[in-house]
């Protein structure tokens, strides 16, 4: 059955998506491409003898001390003697290891943790005589730190050696800093396999809303646990993921570090591995999340599990619905204009005005039709723009005329697949820390025209995932899950009037290429979220093979605005999308590793 599962799949990918595409997935299953890669990536990364002694011998100006605190319970030997080896063998050593025993009265670790901690003054244990839920045994061993910063790691895993040595740099660095994660990878049980790493974005306030990608390594001041309290046995399964939102919730002086320094040991009774052994698990951490939203005021979600476990939707519920403003330039292409307005009449959301903004039509069919919405809708008005095409100042011209206080710039060849799209865009951009919502949109085969936008990816911005089966969710289900962007894609964006209005709209220099990402950088710059969802859902019936910029008017346009975006952008060109990662190639929209370099 699951072979006939598997030929059926292939099937279906053929006749959406062609022989090659089916090919190069063959070859990168067969072959396990990315394990490789990523087995070589790891071998790179790995201190040299001559390496570790430099960072042991290196005095920092702040040499902060590490409370490592770690619960234990009924820990087998061999990955409890690792664990604390890892540690042990760290390029800094100003830490103490703070073990709490919650075994109970007949703990087999009585004996070995006795042995290390006559052996190394700065290992502390406690014991207790009944067992302890996660919470209560953490609790207990944070009753043993005296450090400046508390380091979480679990009784099996295993840290990079220089693990702290990295957090010592950025905090000589960065002494503001409270709260440090870093990435990881997945480790066999017996230690010597590396694989599924997780690369992460720095702080993304809407990813953490939806999945606890911190997860390991995280670094919280003292001053912060102190002020937060400790872990909650109500959540427990995700007693981590409420800490940490309480954490984010009194600091903003959040750090990422790209680098792996945790190594999470799977094995079968683990969520590393199998989720679904744990629902108690995600069902703790939706009410985490409902908990951090009735802290910071938002009541009004309701919190469901998607279906990779682990990752949460949040679904902002309306009472009141704010006139949106749908601005669509337009071009001739009835047909599309037709199914685009006729998407927006099926909406449940209908508090809305149609701007359709008329860009030099040719064709008498164009202004027949436009004379008949007129007449027949009187959500949907027409205006004319008689200059050249400019994308950017045809829909600066749009927003003149809209009364709406939100504005949704909206490309004529798109059209909505969910009657609560509209909803789902105003929901997210009602916050007061949002500025501007962004879409899922697919190609007409189902597969990803649109799923966020990276700066830097293929140069100056790309699409991620782009082309990736309807099926696929991407990179840890990044393609199913809300989060923050640097840009949204212009064919279908939701801004908060007021915001718009507050940056000057679009930059008019844009008159095709990159306008919408200098938007949404500038929207950032004022201090607002961009926010993808992917529950507003659209067909962009762009074509995927559409003309190049090849002639020669094209290429000194593209070329000209290419120049403008650089100069505006090079800094975050040049350090990198903070919602994407560095290690991640800039020539591939999948989130594969760089090759080759270190």
């Amino acid at each position: 059955m699951k072979i006939k599962r598997k030929i059926n799949k292939a099937i279906r990918y053929y006749r959406k998506y062609g022989l090659k595409f089916v090919v190069k997935l063959t070859l990168y299953r067969l072959f396990k491409v990315e394990e490789k890669r990523y087995e070589r990536f790891y071998k790179k990364t790995l201190l040299t003898r001559r390496e570790k002694k430099k960072q042991s011998k290196r005095v920092f100006q702040s040499m902060p001390k590490f409370s490592i605190i770690v619960p234990l319970y009924k820990t087998p030997e061999k990955y409890l003697r690792t664990m604390i080896d890892s540690v042990r063998q760290q390029t800094y050593q100003n830490w103490e290891l703070c073990l709490s025993d919650g075994s109970g009265e007949s703990s087999p670790l009585k004996k070995i943790l006795k042995k290390y901690v006559q052996y190394d003054s700065r290992i502390k244990v406690i014991m207790s005589d009944c067992q302890l839920n996660i919470s209560e045994n953490t609790n207990r061993a944070l009753e043993l730190c005296t450090g400046d910063y508390i380091v979480f790691v679990d009784h099996d895993d295993l840290l990079a050696p220089n693990a702290l040595y990295e957090c010592v740099k950025v905090l000589n660095k960065k002494p503001e800093i409270k709260i440090i994660y870093t990435d990881e990878d997945k480790v066999t049980m017996d230690g010597k396999k590396h694989f599924q790493p997780h690369f992460k974005p720095d702080f993304n306030k809407d990813l953490l809303n939806s999945t606890n990608y911190f997860c390991h390594l995280v670094v919280v001041a003292k001053t912060i646990v102190d002020q937060v309290g400790k872990f909650n046995s109500e959540f427990d399964g995700a007693q981590d993921y409420d800490f940490v939102f309480r954490c984010s919730e009194i600091t903003k002086d959040i750090y990422h570090i790209p680098k792996i320094l945790y190594h999470w040991r799977m094995h079968e009774g683990s969520t590393a591995e199998k989720p679904e052994s744990k629902m108690y698990a995600f069902e703790a951490g939706t009410n985490a999340i409902k908990a951090h939203y009735d802290r910071i005021g938002l009541k009004d979600v309701s919190v469901s599990q998607t279906k990779c476990l682990g990752v949460y939707r949040s679904k902002y519920i309306l009472h009141d619905k704010p006139k949106v403003s749908i601005i669509i330039p337009n071009k001739d292409h009835v047909d599309d204009l037709k199914k685009c307005i006729h998407s927006i009449s099926k909406c449940s959301y209908n508090n809305y005005e149609i701007i359709i903004i008329e860009n030099n039509s040719s064709e008498k069919e164009t202004f027949e039709f436009y004379e008949k919405i007129e007449i027949e809708d009187n959500k949907i008005k027409v205006e004319f723009w008689n200059k050249e095409f400019n994308y950017a100042a045809i829909n600066n011209y749009g927003s003149e005329f809209a009364q709406g206080e939100y504005l949704l710039f909206l490309n004529n060849d798109t059209e909505i697949i969910n009657c609560d799209c509209i909803e789902e865009l105003v929901g997210v951009c009602m916050r007061q820390d949002v500025g501007a919502v962004g879409a899922r949109l697919f190609y007409k085969d189902g597969s990803i025209q649109h799923a966020g936008v990276v700066v830097g990816l293929g140069g100056i911005a790309g699409h991620i995932f782009l082309n990736t089966p309807k099926d696929q969710v991407g990179y840890f289900a990044r393609i199913i899950t809300q989060q923050n962007y640097s840009a949204v894609t212009g064919a279908c964006i939701l801004v908060k009037k007021s915001v718009f209005e507050e940056i000057g709209g679009f930059d008019e220099r844009y008159k095709v290429a990159y306008n919408d990402v200098d938007l949404c950088l500038r929207i950032q710059e004022k201090g607002y979220l961009v926010v993808y969802n992917p529950y507003a859902e659209l067909y962009h019936y762009e074509s995927k093979t559409r003309g190049k910029e090849d002639t020669l008017d094209k290429m000194n346009r593209l070329n000209e605005e290419s120049l403008i975006f650089k100069r505006r952008w090079g800094k975050i060109l040049k350090k990198g999308d903070p919602y994407f990662n560095i290690n991640f190639a800039l020539d591939n929209t999948n989130c594969k590793l760089k090759g080759g370099k270190r």
